[in-house]
């Protein structure tokens, strides 16, 4: 893997320690400001299906534990 793709939360610092710990490069996809109400965003959705596969899992899913003794 040499390539990852981040929110926009993610500027700042974290993009050249990718690079110079990891040798990875970060990506950032930003939203520009006249975007107005949803817009898909290049590759956002690649990230959002990725939490929703490893929320599939019931081991991961914080709080589901209890949820599942109740029954």
């Amino acid at each position: 893997m040499t390539l990852v793709w981040a929110d926009g939360g993610y500027t700042g610092s974290l993009v050249d320690w990718c690079r110079q710990k990891l040798a990875l490069t970060l990506e950032i996809v930003k939203r520009t400001d006249d975007m107005t109400g949803f817009v898909a965003l290049p590759r956002r959705w690649v990230a959002e299906r990725t939490f929703a596969w490893l929320m599939n899992s019931r081991r991961l899913a914080p709080g589901l534990r209890d949820v599942a003794g109740q029954q």
